[in-house]
């Protein structure tokens, strides 16, 4: 009960070298391809879960922010294989450090409003300056738009970590606690247990909401920009 309930956190090593870049380059792999001309029941569920994903976010898309949706599925698809394979006993979320969801949520960020300023340039600058605002508030507004815009990427990459972060910390908690309890009180520890089934039901219900919320703000930014 009194290890580091944090240790689960620290990046991994090999022989003093980071094994977080062979972590983060582990799930695809599990990601079955076909080479038949006829899909198995395996890979025809996973193309139709492919194109239902697409499709629902890229509905709102037109021509130029529809050239994004292999990125954005690709985005989803690792997010969601990262977070399930977390939940692994003595495994490793690269998700729940924050340096690696800035490092998603940046560069995505970043191009979506940088294609808004080459394409839509009056319309991103719009943004800054709601219509009809009174002379006075004019600075104050611009400094808040401007300010909400840059803290996107932040507010992307702190909610998938904290939402992460707690679900393992709390699995972690309950899990000690079964274990503890385990050698005092055996009804106990069949209630606590229970709680913990259900709380791992939750947190891959979790994991596969937080990657389609990531993606989908990503996606509603390019809506913005395009």
């Amino acid at each position: 009960m009194n290890e580091n309930l944090f240790a689960s956190f620290i990046a991994p090593t090999i022989l003093g070298l980071p094994a977080a870049v062979l972590i983060i380059l582990f799930p695809p792999l599990l990601i079955p391809t076909s080479k038949y001309l006829i899909n198995n029941r395996l890979i025809t569920t996973q193309q139709w879960l492919i194109k239902l994903t697409s499709k629902q976010m890229m509905t709102m898309h037109n021509t130029k922010g529809r050239t994004w949706s292999l990125m954005l599925v690709s985005l989803i698809i690792f997010i969601a294989t990262t977070n399930l394979l977390g939940l692994l006993p003595h495994s490793f979320t690269p998700t729940t450090q924050l340096s690696m969801n800035l490092a998603m949520a940046i560069p995505l960020w970043a191009g979506a409003v940088i294609m808004g300023f080459r394409s839509k340039i009056k319309n991103a600058l719009a943004h800054f300056l709601p219509q009809g605002t009174p002379t006075p508030l004019i600075p104050m507004l611009v400094i808040i738009e401007t300010i909400s815009l840059l803290i996107q990427p932040m507010a992307l990459a702190v909610r998938l970590t904290a939402n992460i972060t707690a679900g393992h910390l709390l699995m972690r908690l309950i899990g000690s606690a079964t274990l503890a309890m385990s050698t005092i009180n055996l009804p106990s520890t069949l209630i606590i247990f229970t709680i913990l089934i259900l709380l791992t039901i939750l947190e891959i219900a979790v994991a596969l909401i937080q990657a389609y919320v990531f993606t989908l703000l990503v996606s509603l930014y390019l809506h913005d920009n395009t």
